[in-house]
C-alpha cells in the first residue's frame, strides 16, 4: 500500500507545505510507504516532490491523501483516482473578503469553496486541523469520520539563532514593539490592527513601533488602502516587511513585546503558536479557530474596539503579574501542540484510517 499526499502547492515556507512535510516524515518513520505529489514548487522544499503523473500507477490498494487548501484542477484529479481517499482539510478564505480588492482571487476562493462541496461524497475520511474546520466541512454536507488533529508543527525549530542584522537594526530601543505576522491579505484585517496601534501610540507609548511581517503585493488594492489609512492616522512608525526568511521572522518574534492578532478568519493560525514557542505575548480577537488555537490561554478580546484592545496591550505590558500569568498559559498551551504529543495523536488517527 503506498501513501501518497498530494497538494496543490508545496513550499517549505508556508504552513500547509510544512505540514505535509511534517506528515511525510511522521508516515516513513512509521514504516509506511509514503510519497508526496504536489502540482508545483516554489522555494525548494526539502522532500523529493513527484509530479502529477505519478497519480496514474497508483491503484485501490493506494490511499492518496488531498491536503484541501485552495480551488485547484489538481483536486478534480484527486476526486477522480479508483483509490482510497482522504483530505487534510486547511479550509478555503470565504471570497467576500476579496470582492472589493482582487476580483481574480475572489474567483479562486469561490472555486475552492465549490470544490470543497464537490468532493464531500467522494472522500473516505478527513483529518481537520481545527474543530472550527470539522464544522465548515459538516455545513457543506460531509458524512465520513472527520477527525480533528492540530498543525503538525516542527516546534524545535524555533529555537535556532535569529537573524543577527535585524537584532541589530531593531533592538535597544525606547518604545514598545507590537508584531503581527501574517499574508498581507483582508481577512487577517490589517486595518484593526493598525487602528488599535494607533490609540496606543498616542495615548500610552509615543515611542511604540508596529511591526507586519508577512508577503504582500505593493500593487494590490488592499496595500493601498491599508497605506492611505496609515497617512490618515499621521502614523510614522509601522513597518511593512514584506517577505522574510525564517530566521528574520525569528528575529521580529525576539523584538516583540506582544503580538496582536485581529483576523477573522483562521483554519489554525499558525503564528500564534509561534509567539507562544517564542514567549511573546498574545493579545487576539476571538474569530474563527483562534480561541480553540489558544484554548484559553493569552488574552482573547470578544469585541473589536481599539480603544479596548490598546488598554488591553498597555496593561499587559505595564502589570507584570498578568504578563507572567498570559506567558504561563501560553506555555502550558503550548505542551499539548509539541510535536511528539501532536505526532502520537495523528498517527493513531492515520493508522486508523489507513488500515482499517
Amino acid at each position: 500500500m503506498k501513501v501518497v499526499q498530494v497538494i496543490p502547492v508545496l513550499s517549505s515556507g508556508d504552513a500547509c507545505g510544512n505540514n505535509c512535510i511534517a506528515i511525510h516524515e511522521l508516515l516513513v518513520e512509521a514504516g509506511f510507504e509514503s510519497y508526496v505529489v504536489a502540482g508545483r514548487t516554489i522555494r525548494e522544499p526539502h522532500v523529493e516532490a513527484k509530479d502529477l503523473s505519478f497519480l496514474d500507477c497508483l491503484g485501490e490498494e493506494d490511499v492518496v491523501i488531498l491536503h484541501f487548501m485552495m480551488g485547484s484542477s489538481v483536486n478534480l484529479k484527486f476526486a477522480s483516482l479508483p483509490t482510497r481517499k482522504g483530505m487534510i482539510y486547511h479550509n478555503i478564505t470565504p471570497p467576500g473578503w476579496f470582492d472589493q480588492y482582487n476580483g481574480e482571487v475572489a474567483s479562486e476562493c469561490r472555486l475552492g469553496v465549490d470544490q470543497a462541496v464537490y468532493l464531500r461524497d467522494k472522500v473516505d475520511f478527513v483529518v481537520a486541523v481545527s474543530k472550527y474546520n470539522r464544522l465548515d466541512l459538516q455545513f457543506k454536507g460531509y458524512l465520513c469520520p472527520i477527525d480533528v488533529v492540530p498543525l503538525l508543527l516542527a516546534l524545535d525549530d524555533y529555537v535556532r539563532e535569529p537573524c543577527a542584522k535585524v537584532l541589530r537594526h531593531h533592538d535597544h530601543f525606547l518604545g514598545s514593539n507590537l508584531v503581527f505576522v501574517g499574508r498581507v491579505v483582508p481577512n487577517k484585517c490589517f486595518e484593526d490592527v493598525i487602528a488599535a496601534f494607533a490609540v496606543y501610540k498616542n495615548h500610552y507609548d509615543s515611542h511604540a513601533r508596529l511591526f507586519l511581517v508577512g508577503a504582500f503585493d505593493s500593487g494590490d488594492p488592499y496595500v493601498a488602502r491599508l497605506l492611505r489609512y496609515i497617512g490618515e492616522l499621521k502614523l510614522t512608525d509601522v513597518r511593512f516587511t514584506g517577505h522574510v526568511s525564517f530566521d528574520e521572522i525569528l528575529a521580529y518574534y525576539r523584538i516583540a513585546d506582544v503580538f496582536l492578532c485581529q483576523s477573522e478568519h483562521e483554519g489554525f493560525c499558525v503564528p500564534l503558536v509561534e509567539a507562544m514557542a517564542l514567549d511573546v505575548p498574545v493579545v487576539a480577537y476571538a474569530a474563527a479557530a483562534i480561541p480553540e488555537t489558544l484554548s484559553g490561554c493569552g488574552v482573547l478580546l470578544k469585541e473589536k474596539d481599539p480603544l479596548v484592545t490598546a488598554g488591553v496591550i498597555d496593561r499587559l505590558l505595564q502589570d507584570e503579574s498578568m504578563r507572567a500569568r498570559v506567558l504561563a498559559g501560553q506555555r502550558e498551551r503550548l505542551s499539548e501542540l509539541q510535536h511528539d504529543v501532536v505526532a502520537r495523536q495523528l498517527l493513531g488517527v492515520l493508522r486508523r484510517r489507513l488500515e482499517g
